[in-house]
Parts: structure tokens; C-alpha cells; sequence
């Protein structure tokens, strides 16, 4: 925080107006209008374990009265809305620079070190997005085959069924315009109808929402910087999830999506195009990641359309000893080793890229935007648009959304550079939920161009792409419109997040469950019969309906409720609060800290040394700041 204290005229030792840093800098300044400014540490009040502890909490330096309270100041105290605070570099005065002073201030600070700053910001993530295209690689080459047998077996024509293959499909191959794809070349190749399609496709969608939490974990470092990262990339999955939750029955019972597109088609003639591709991310990152894999992503839709056997074909484009060309001209050309094999290189290779260029991604974003234009570029990207046109600023961020998935060809690449940004609190979580279903109608368009280059059944594969892109559209239609519902998925990834921030293991239990044991658990229950799936997944609905209504009515009609049930500490601890699994997982985590170079992700330990260790730092600088206003006064 910031405490501001006047200084009379003349100012310390009789300089008036001048500048005073102390021995370390960064610890306070005296401005040029004669104004003290102690910079603490902005992390501490984000500390859920220390929210008691404020100093200077709302009082002046001499111990007198009340002092207005910083703007940023209010915003940290909420870690959704926290800026990244940093300490304030003191810079001399242009006038008072000599020509040789001004001379090095132009060419190294504002030329040298804004390209520089420029150029590793873009070099970066340049990299990011090839180590995402090649970590998807490395999941064709570990799950493909599997992919496309799954997609090719008969139990499709249950949609419960279908529903959990696509988030399968999209997980195993880290790409939801792959798993479309294949799905609109097996609706032309009359493989799947475009009834069984449809559930498949909406099983794509929450499918691809699994690259960007990957993403997320490896923010967890910082408390707060994995809140807002966790909850930035999980209102993705809830939307997916409501979204499908509705509209499936909805079109089980209705058929409405099949019409709507069938009805569309007949209105306008379109006949298809081969010579279609606006693959621009594909143009940008193909000269490296091809210099490293290239897959065969045709024999995935071969084994699903079951033109060739999975044992029979190499997703990994090989050559002979003696056979050149440029499917030869990368790193694993020539191996002898399995395609799982390549694959488990490739996913080890890609993910320690990925985490490494994240960290030095963010440490580069955080000195870039230090300071003041942190302020500045957080207010532009999260205002509203003036007066009566505020209403009409998500749906031009969904715009922006769509139209940048468009061009690079992937909601999993948009979504996942957008993530650290919300890590840092650069852009909300409330801006980050518009642009993601933006990123949902624009990464339909992969579909599209799929449907243009089918010249069999041209018109089947285009209308499972429309029916992709009017599931999207429905979606937006219930969950952003009306401003109460615009708020569940963002409340919901909003406890996510908290969660996640108290007990880091929560988020790898999550992403186990609801990508791998939710959709395999409701799979097997689907192959065993209408009969077991209802008489199981009836009672679990209306117990989770239940439970929904009554946190509901906690929250805002508490009176209402007998008075048992106005909260759940009637409950064991087990069944309302994460903390009796806490310490398990934390010793766990300690023993394997101890036994190799490996550091719990989540433990109440290591919280509480870290509270430690900040209070001890924000003691230190309050009883400077307390020694630095004595001296002046």
C-alpha cells in the first residue's frame, strides 16, 4: 500500500524538491512535489491466512486520523480484481539529466530495452504455440489410434455414449479441430449419421477446454496468480458443461439442431470448395514444428471411417534409410522406436517447454507492465464501451474471440495465451468469459473448411458443421444474455478457483475427473443398458439438484430454510470441507519432497510458512516505513 505524507517546504536536510531513495531501492520515495511514498508489499493483503492483518490499514504515518485509502488498494483487497503492483523505480528528472544522461535514456531505456521487451514477448510465445501444437502431436501419437477405433465403433448410436467419446477423442488428441474433422469426414463418408454426429461434436467442445487448465497448472507457484489462472481457464469447461447439460436433451427430444441446419441448407445453395484453407497459425509454426514430428492425420480418419486397420498404419510419417523428401525432413524420420514411444518424447519434451517459457512468459509481463501502465492497460482491456452501448462490449470481445480462433485455426491456442494473462490479473475473469465464447464460434469454423473439401455428400458433412456452430450459438443465447445466468459459469469457476488456491491438489483431482473418470464412469454406465444408467444417474441428478438448491438458498433466501439447513455444519468435516484430505496429500507431498527433487503442489505446511515468511516481510517494511516518517518529520 501506499502512504502518502506531507513534507513542508525545503523538504529533508534542506533540499527542496529533491529526490531521496533509500539504501534499498524501491523502499519509499520522496516525490518532486514533496510528497513521501512507502511502497509494502502489495502481495501480502491477497493472503487469505493474514487478511487480519493490514498495517497502516486505513491510518496516516503520524498515527492520526483516517487517510483516504488508494484506488488500487480496494481492487487488491479482491483477488479476483488484483492488479500486479510493483515497486516504483525512481528516475531522475528529464531536466535534470546532463546530455550524456538523456542520450543513454533514449537510446537504452525507451529503444533498446522496448524492443528487447518487444521481441522476447513475441519470441515467447512463438514458442508457446509451437510447444502446444507440438505437445497435440505427441497425444496423436499416444492416443490416435484409440481415437479413431473409438469413433468407429456401434455404440455411438447411444448419445450418452457418443457425448463421452468426443471428450475422449478431443483429449486424447489434445485438439478439438482434429476430432471434428474427423467426424465431419466420417458423416460424408456415410460412416455415422448426422444424428449420432451431433452428440460427438458437443463432446468435442468440453473436450478442447482441457489444453488451457493444463495451462493453468503450471501457474500454480503463486496463490493468487493460480486463483484467478484456474478459475480464468475452467469458466471455459462450465460453460461447455451447462451448455451440454441443456441442450442435449434438448435435442434428443427435439431433433432441433438436424432441422435448423437441414433448413438453412435448403435456403442457401453452397457447393463445396477443395481449395479452401485459412490454416494461418499452421503457416506461421509449420517451418519448426515439422522440422521436429509430422503426423499423418489422415490415417486417424482412415481407421475411423475403417478403410485400414489401426496395426497396419504409423500415424508417424517414416521413411526408408535411403528415401528423402519433405515428409522425411524431421527429428524422427528415421527411428525405429514406436509411435507410443515417439509420442511419450515428444509429451515430456513439449510440457517442459510449455512450463518453462510460461514462467519466463509471465516474468517478462510483469516487468513490461510495471507500475502505473499495469493500470493503464488493465482498465483498456477490461472497460465497457460508454453510455447506452456498454451492453454491446462482451459481444465485441466475443467478436474478437471468434475472429482470432478463426485465423489461427484453435480455441486451445487462443484460450491458453490468454491464461497467464488472467494469472496476472491483467485481464479479468468477467472479459476472459465473453472471449472464450467467442473462441468456441470461431473454432467451428475448422469444421466448415472440413465440410468445404468433402465433394462426397457434401451437404451432410456442412450440416454437422452448422449443427456444431448453432450448439455454440444456442449455448451463448441461454448462459449470456440474461445477466443472472451470465453469472454461473463465472460464479462457479470463481469457487473453482478458491478452492484450487487453498488446496492446489484439488485442481489435479479435478482435472482427473472431469476429462478421464467422469466421461468413462458415465460411458460404462451407458454400454450397461438404459435400464442401469437411469436407475443410477436419476438419484445422483436429483441428490446434485438438491444440494444446488439449497447452497442456493443459503445464499439468498436463508430464512426460508429450517434451520438445520441454513448451513452444513450439521455435517462430518469430510463432507463439507477439503481440509480433513489436506493433510494426508500434504504429508504425501513432504515425503515425496524429501525422497526426490519433486515439491508438493498443495500443502498446509507450505501455506503456512508462506504466511509466515510474508508477515515477517511485512513487519520489516513497516517498521522502515515507521523509521524512514520519523526521520523526515
Amino acid at each position: 500500500m501506499t502512504l502518502d505524507t506531507d513534507i513542508p517546504e525545503g523538504g529533508h536536510d534542506g533540499k527542496h524538491n529533491a529526490g531521496y531513495q533509500e539504501e534499498e531501492p524501491g523502499d519509499f520515495v520522496i516525490k518532486q512535489n514533496g510528497t513521501v511514498v512507502i511502497d509494502l508489499p502489495e502481495k501480502y493483503p491477497q493472503n487469505e491466512l493474514a487478511d487480519e492483518y493490514h498495517p497502516y490499514s486505513g491510518r496516516d504515518a503520524a498515527g492520526g486520523g483516517e487517510m483516504e485509502e488508494d484506488e488500487a488498494e480496494k481492487e487488491e483487497e479482491d483477488p479476483w480484481n488484483a492488479v500486479p503492483l510493483f515497486r516504483k523505480k525512481v528516475v531522475t528528472p528529464w531536466d535534470e539529466l546532463e546530455c550524456l544522461g538523456k542520450t543513454k535514456r533514449v537510446a537504452w531505456d525507451w529503444i533498446f530495452l522496448t524492443l528487447f521487451k518487444i521481441v522476447s514477448l513475441l519470441g515467447l510465445l512463438y514458442i508457446f504455440v509451437c510447444s502446444l501444437q507440438v505437445m497435440s502431436s505427441a497425444f496423436q501419437l499416444l492416443g490416435g489410434k484409440a481415437a479413431g477405433e473409438v469413433l468407429s465403433n456401434d455404440i455411438i448410436n447411444n448419445p450418452v455414449c457418443g457425448l463421452m467419446m468426443g471428450v475422449m477423442v478431443t483429449v486424447l488428441v489434445q485438439s478439438s479441430s482434429t476430432s471434428t474433422s474427423i467426424i465431419v469426414s466420417m458423416v460424408a463418408a456415410e460412416v455415422i449419421s448426422v444424428t449420432q454426429a451431433i452428440p460427438i461434436v458437443m463432446g468435442a467442445n468440453i473436450g478442447t477446454s482441457v489444453t488451457n487448465t493444463l495451462v493453468a497448472l503450471t501457474q500454480a507457484k503463486d496463490r493468487n496468480t493460480f486463483r484467478r489462472a484456474f478459475g480464468g481457464a475452467t469458466v471455459h469447461d462450465m460453460f461447455n458443461w451447462l451448455s451440454v447439460l441443456i441442450l442435449l436433451p434438448l435435442e434428443v427430444a427435439t431433433g432441433y439442431l438436424e432441422w435448423l441446419s437441414e433448413v438453412l441448407l435448403e435456403v442457401f445453395n453452397v457447393s463445396p470448395n477443395s481449395d479452401v484453407d485459412v490454416d494461418l497459425l499452421d503457416a506461421i509454426t509449420k517451418p519448426v514444428t515439422s522440422k521436429i514430428v509430422q503426423i499423418n492425420k489422415a490415417a486417424i480418419t482412415d481407421i475411423a471411417i475403417n478403410d485400414t486397420s489401426s496395426d497396419e498404419v504409423s500415424l508417424l510419417k517414416r521413411c526408408a534409410g535411403n528415401e528423402t523428401g519433405p515428409d522425411c525432413d524431421h527429428l524422427f524420420a528415421y527411428t525405429s522406436l514406436s509411435d507410443a514411444a515417439v509420442g511419450g518424447i515428444l509429451l515430456v519434451g513439449s510440457l517442459l517447454t510449455l512450463c518453462i517459457c510460461l514462467i519466463l512468459l509471465v516474468k517478462l509481463l510483469q516487468w513490461a507492465l510495471s507500475g502505473s501502465l499495469a493500470f493503464v492497460i488493465r482498465k483498456a482491456v477490461n472497460a465497457d464501451f460508454p453510455g447506452y452501448f456498454s451492453f454491446l462490449t462482451g459481444y465485441f470481445a466475443m467478436l474478437v474471440g471468434a475472429v482470432c480462433t478463426f485465423l489461427v485455426q484453435s480455441s486451445s491456442v487462443f484460450t491458453s495465451a490468454l491464461t497467464p494473462l488472467v494469472g496476472i490479473g491483467l485481464i479479468t475473469i468477467e472479459r476472459i468469459y465473453p472471449l472464450t465464447l467467442g473462441s468456441n464460434i470461431g473454432t467451428t469454423g475448422t469444421s466448415i473448411l472440413a465440410a468445404f473439401s468433402q465433394v462426397d455428400n457434401f451437404s451432410l458433412a456442412l450440416q454437422i458443421s452448422m449443427c456444431h456452430l448453432f450448439f455454440n450459438i444456442s449455448g451463448i443465447i441461454i448462459w449470456y444474455p440474461i445477466p443472472f445466468l451470465r453469472q454461473v459459469p463465472i460464479h462457479l469457476a470463481k469457487n473453482l478457483g478458491n478452492d484450487t488456491a487453498k488446496y492446489r491438489w484439488v485442481a489435479v483431482c479435478y482435472l482427473l475427473f472431469a476429462f478421464f473418470l467422469l466421461p468413462v464412469i458415465v460411458f460404462g454406465l451407458s454400454l450397461a443398458g438404459q435400464v442401469v444408467f437411469f436407475s443410477v444417474g436419476i438419484p445422483i441428478f436429483i441428490f446434485v439438484a438438491i444440494v444446488v438448491l439449497i447452497n442456493i438458498l443459503q445464499a439468498k433466501a436463508n430464512r426460508f430454510l429450517p434451520e438445520v439447513l441454513r448451513d452444513w455444519t450439521f455435517l462430518p468435516k469430510p463432507l463439507r470441507s477439503f481440509q480433513p484430505y489436506d493433510r494426508p496429500i500434504a504429508n504425501c507431498g513432504n515425503w515425496l519432497s524429501v525422497h526426490s527433487c519433486c515439491k508438493c503442489c498443495s500443502s498446509s505446511q507450505l501455506v503456512d510458512e508462506e504466511a509466515v515468511l510474508e508477515m515477517s516481510v511485512v513487519k520489516e517494511d513497516e517498521k522502515k516505513a515507521k523509521q524512514v516518517v520519523s526521520t523526515i518529520s
